[in-house]
């Protein structure tokens, strides 16, 4: 019989565990079973919270430099970096993870940090920039993010509309001539898991608003003012795909930047070099905090199960929850998902005991796949 050679390429469990300890715990629970198996880890994001993370496991440098929080506060951001690519994540300088628990600010809050720290990617060499955009407490269309490396926008008295989404119902002009003109040299890849338009009812503040604290009064506000912004900067854009991510900061980067699209799962398994991983593999382990609907459309799991197909390589997924029929998983490329809820049904407790569940679900896909 072949050797087994597991890859284990899974993204964070959100609240729980990180993708890096995904890996670690889901190693464990095979080794208990098969002391001897073979096992690569490859952690893994699309392009969400948690991608400089996955590029640090892949080898990745960590590089930290303070930057303006979406609240205006200084936050600390970090942003991964090899050779001349750097892997750069919003969330880290505007993301929801920067506000204190219940404060919320869907009209002002600001992508100014972002800029920064792209420019600080900009200062260490960068020539491919792989920007993942999601998680974000904005709703701004990239305008901070824009003013932070250059741009103006300004009132009809030719002052500075105010900061986030709300300021942008005053823009009276965008001149976007002084633009770091280093991003004109980058390839600045756009790397998410949604591809919603800027506004309308697919857009940014209608979907993904209210969990930003947007009331629907604050959403009717943003949709207006962000219609008006695309209107100034170019209303094309703001209907391509992936221009609603993040609050919008994908129409930022597409209209002003020369951004390229493209799904954050496909950008980033280039990035962290999953197809030199998975032809070494005979079983690919992915998962994520929850296997549901979502799950199908762009996200980590189904990603790394699509190209796993395509090689002829066997998967399994582990999950926290499932929320998906088999014949969902089975169209997907996933054979078999384990589940912590079903070891242990209280989700609260699930959660925080997330890692010993994990590598006895594993402990399982031992027995049932590597036996």
């Amino acid at each position: 019989m072949e050797t087994a050679r597991v890859l284990v390429a899974a993204d964070k469990f959100k609240g729980s565990l990180t993708a890096a300890q995904v890996a670690e715990r889901v190693t464990a629970g095979l080794r208990r079973v098969v002391p001897g198996v073979q096992v690569e880890t490859l952690p893994v994001a699309d392009g969400g919270d948690g991608t400089v993370a996955a590029a640090v496991a892949a080898g990745f440098e960590r590089r930290e430099v303070r930057v303006t929080g979406p609240l205006g506060d200084p936050v600390t951001a970090a942003y991964a970096l090899r050779d001349t690519t750097a892997v750069v994540e919003m969330a880290e300088a505007s993301g929801l993870q920067h506000l204190p628990p219940g404060v919320f600010a869907p009209l002002t809050a600001t992508t100014c940090g972002s800029g920064e720290l792209l420019a600080a990617a900009l200062d260490a060499g960068a020539r491919t920039i792989v920007f993942g955009v999601g998680g974000s407490a904005t709703t701004d269309g990239g305008a901070g993010m824009l003013a932070a490396l250059g741009a103006r926008f300004l009132d009809t008295d030719g002052k500075p509309v105010g900061p986030g989404g709300g300021g942008l119902a005053d823009l009276a002009e965008a001149d976007l001539s002084g633009l770091d003109p280093r991003m004109a040299d980058v390839d600045l890849i756009l790397a998410s898991d949604v591809d919603n338009p800027l506004t309308g009812p697919k857009g940014a503040p209608e979907i993904y608003g209210r969990q930003k604290g947007a009331t629907d009064d604050d959403i009717a506000a943003l949709d207006a003012a962000l219609a008006h912004y695309a209107s100034v900067l170019g209303p094309d854009h703001a209907r391509l795909p992936g221009a609603g991510a993040a609050g919008g900061i994908g129409y930022g980067a597409l209209v002003a930047l020369g951004a390229r699209f493209r799904p954050g799962i496909e950008v980033m398994l280039d990035v962290l070099g999953f197809a030199p991983a998975l032809a070494r593999a005979t079983l690919v382990i992915t998962g994520e905090g929850s296997l549901d609907e979502q799950t199908l459309h762009g996200k980590a799991p189904a990603g790394v199960a699509a190209a796993a197909r395509s090689a002829g390589v066997e998967v399994v997924a582990v999950c926290g929850r499932l929320a998906l029929r088999s014949e969902a998983l089975a169209g997907a490329g996933i054979s078999r998902a384990y589940a912590l809820t079903d070891l242990e049904p209280d989700p609260a407790v699930s959660m925080a005991q997330a890692g010993p569940l994990l590598e006895r679900a594993s402990e399982a896909i031992a027995r049932d796949f590597l036996l």
